[in-house]
């Protein structure tokens, strides 16, 4: 039988999610909020920080901040591994049972939108065809490549096709390999990203300034250097196994190797990723603000304040009693 009012029994807590661009400030007010929240654990929502050894260029925290606040999903594959959105997935559910079990919250935390609606979305996500994919690559690679498959994609998924740019390689490509390799149109699978249902998540933000964030976009990059940005990526470049499609792609870290894989000189290397994590943050800011979910913060008052309102208001709480 339930417990029936005035048994005290506990509504189940609500976890937070702080989003926003990049260069934001997310990471230091989760930190400071995790510190006087004993329930508080941060899991890191970063296609980035899942990967050992990447470590200044992707501002992860310290040995120190770990030993402060406990982190989750932080170093999960070495930088020579794909790592895809349904193992985050994967990841972040055992994360969240794990801290459900314990009677502690997940404070999310992170740029990557699409890791975060797989999490508080519970999207159904599709799996992966590599052989499917590897020759809808070759394929793309041809004269008229990714509008041919786009194409093709309109007369088997006109959804699907509907909704990206025909000039989208990587989108055109992954929604075939679904569709070919499922036997399923990619649309098919959940309601898709232009849908936002109700989640059992809190969502707050911080918003987007363009000439704040690339003020602190151009001096963070100059102090990731100043840390040893380039050294690590000299010895990510060196390893054995080298670093996997996905980890190349990484903000500062693709243009950092093509000055030491490549010769390009390093001050146009700097100058293309602070240009390409400025696009960065505009796609992050659009991709979020789309979102009728997030309460966005207000920057004029006081953050900590606010994120620890919310915080607070996703609290459980005991009913029926008197």
């Amino acid at each position: 039988m339930g417990a029936g009012p005035g048994t005290g029994t506990v509504a189940s807590p609500r976890h937070v999610a702080l989003v926003g661009p990049t260069a934001s400030g997310k990471s230091e007010l989760a930190f400071g909020l995790a510190r006087r929240r004993p329930d508080a654990e941060i899991l890191a929502v970063d296609s980035m920080t899942v990967y050992r050894g990447m470590d200044i260029g992707t501002a992860k925290p310290d040995e120190a901040a770990r030993r402060a606040v406990p982190y989750h999903l932080l170093d999960l594959v070495d930088p020579g591994d794909e790592f895809t959105v349904r193992q985050f997935q994967e990841a972040a559910r055992r994360a969240l049972a794990d801290l459900e079990g314990r009677s502690r919250r997940a404070l999310l935390v992170g740029g990557t939108g699409l890791y975060l609606r797989a999490v508080v979305d519970d999207l159904e996500l599709p799996g992966r065809w590599p052989q499917v994919a590897a020759a809808l690559e070759a394929e793309a690679d041809g004269p008229g490549g990714v509008a041919g498959l786009h194409a093709r994609l309109a007369r088997l998924d006109p959804i699907a096709a509907r909704r990206m740019e025909p000039t989208n390689r990587r989108r055109v490509v992954r929604a075939l390999e679904v569709t070919l390799g499922s036997g399923r149109p990619f649309s098919s699978f959940g309601p898709g990203l232009h849908a936002y249902p109700a989640t059992p998540f809190s969502l707050v933000g911080l918003p987007f300034d363009a000439a704040h964030h690339d003020a602190r976009i151009e001096a963070r990059f100059r102090v990731l250097l100043e840390e040893g940005l380039l050294d690590e990526v000299r010895t990510l470049a060196a390893r054995p196994g080298g670093l996997s499609r996905t980890a190349r792609q990484a903000l500062g870290y693709r243009e950092l190797l093509a000055h030491v894989e490549h010769g390009v000189a390093l001050e146009d290397a700097v100058d293309e990723a602070v240009r390409r994590t400025k696009a960065f943050a505009r796609r992050q800011w659009s991709w979020f603000r789309r979102d009728p979910r997030i309460r966005w913060l207000d920057p004029s008052a006081d953050l900590a304040e606010q994120l620890a309102d919310a915080w607070d208001a996703g609290a459980p709480v005991r009913q029926g009693t008197r």
